[in-house]
């Protein structure tokens, strides 16, 4: 490398970066002149310590107040006022407005030197009733609260031994001297309040950021489970009917049943699509038109959505549909929901039977079918399963699935909320007494296919 050479273009790039670290300097000057405020801001916002702008200003010029007032003392007193205090004031200007204007950061070490550098000055020139050591008291207490405690701790005990000098030499007043050493304590303790407090408002934003994220992998998940469901019982319909209208153009050729079929298929997937719309629609934020969830009412026409594809589906159902909440049954519709379209998917042409026990504690469903042969029990590699048990988890309920007497079967029970365990036994009891009276269940919806399975 030749050095001759590189010498004056890092000459030339020093010169050029502090041309234009002095034409930013100047514009921030203009600025602080016509609007100090908005230029302590941007000083404020950019050294990231989170304080409120206004304590910033009211610290500075604190400050300011009280080295002028001890300037005026020394004047007052007889002292030179181009000497010692002038140089004094001075110091204490350069922590303030010089580094909002150089955009200098708030260094404790620095802050330290030049504050107990202005007190010794002022204190060289005692007067009476001095309140020059006043400003140890405040810079102290700023730099407990931008710094870790072992500094602020070490930078107050340096003021206090700074003030314990000129007591000493006799330049500090022997009655406001014990004053002045519990104002720096105080200072320092009122700064470590701050920056704990400034610490747990960090502390208290990661965690609302972590919330946050979690909050929204929970929305997704949900949203993703939704439309799992919606595509999956769709699409399972639709098949169903597109099957049957090839089957009877193939073999019977009845182009009247094709027809409505396909008409069914065509319902199905509309519906599909506006579900979709609505659940997608959630993402970006903008209001979906009005409308309610599927809930335990919609069950029955579920299955007779499935009965019109095909499907040969006995369904019952007992108990009182008005004591549910629209969250259970919209769980409760959703897993009927994953089931049946799982049934129609895996085990094409099996018979399906379905059950819904409303207790008063707890709501019993039993999905079950019959297996193809040579069906083998196999793990699913999908959404359903796991996404019905993350459905039941959010409302404390539980999900089991699997082969039971050369049956595939879901039984799932769900916990029902707001009854003390009297009420509900009383209300049990009351409910199977008028079952005997009546000779026949509460409610009873049974559906039972017009056609074979495909």
């Amino acid at each position: 490398m030749n050095v001759t050479s590189a010498t004056p273009e890092s000459i030339g790039q020093v010169r050029q970066e502090l041309r234009e670290w002095l034409a930013e300097c100047a514009v921030r000057a203009r600025g602080f002149v016509r609007n100090p405020v908005a230029e302590y801001r941007r000083w404020v916002e950019n050294t990231g310590f989170d304080y409120p702008v206004s304590m910033v200003v009211l610290v500075d010029l604190m400050m300011l107040t009280i080295s002028g007032i001890s300037f005026a003392q020394r004047v007052a007193a007889g002292y030179p006022p181009g000497g010692l205090a002038l140089a004094a004031l001075a110091l204490i200007v350069l922590t303030g407005p010089p580094c909002v204007i150089l955009n200098f950061p708030p260094r404790p070490a620095l802050l330290a030197v030049l504050t107990m550098a202005s007190v010794a000055l002022f204190l060289a020139q005692p007067v009476s009733f001095d309140i020059a050591p006043l400003v140890l008291i405040i810079i102290t207490g700023e730099i407990a609260a931008i710094t870790r405690t072992v500094i602020g701790t070490a930078v107050g005990v340096a003021m206090f031994a700074e003030l314990l000098l000129f007591r000493a030499q006799g330049h500090a007043d022997g009655v406001a001297f014990p004053w002045f050493a519990l104002g720096i304590l105080f200072g320092w303790f009122t700064g470590q309040l701050l920056n704990y407090q400034r610490r747990y408002l960090y502390q208290e934003r990661d965690y609302q950021h972590m919330r946050a994220l979690q909050a929204a992998g929970e929305e997704r998940r949900r949203i993703a489970r939704e439309v799992h469901d919606v595509i999956a019982h769709s699409l399972s319909v639709t098949l169903l009917h597109v099957t049957a209208a090839r089957h009877a153009l193939q073999t019977d050729q009845d182009v009247d049943e094709a027809v409505d079929a396909l008409a069914d298929a065509e319902r199905v997937g509309r519906q599909a699509m506006a579900d979709i719309r609505r659940t997608v629609g959630l993402l970006d934020g903008h209001p979906a038109p009005l409308r309610p969830e599927p809930g335990l009412d919609d069950i029955e026409d579920l299955v007779a959505d499935f009965v019109r594809a095909g499907m040969r589906i006995e369904f019952r159902a007992t108990g009182d549909p008005s004591q549910i909440s629209p969250g259970l049954g919209l769980a409760i519709y959703r897993i009927c929901q994953e089931s049946l379209a799982n049934i129609a998917k895996h085990a094409p042409g099996a018979q399906a039977e379905m059950r819904i026990l409303l207790h008063a504690r707890h709501i019993d469903l039993i999905v079950r079918n019959t297996l193809p042969a040579g069906t083998r029990a196999r793990p699913g590699r999908g959404m359903g399963v796991s996404g019905m048990r993350q459905r039941l988890a959010v409302l404390g309920g539980t999900l089991a699935a699997g082969i039971e007497d050369e049956h595939w079967q879901v039984c799932a029970r769900i916990p029902t909320t707001g009854q003390f365990p009297c009420l509900a036994a009383a209300e049990q009891g009351l409910r199977s007494v008028l079952t005997t009276m009546s000779h026949k269940p509460l409610t009873t919806m049974s559906h039972k296919p017009q056609q074979e399975g495909v």
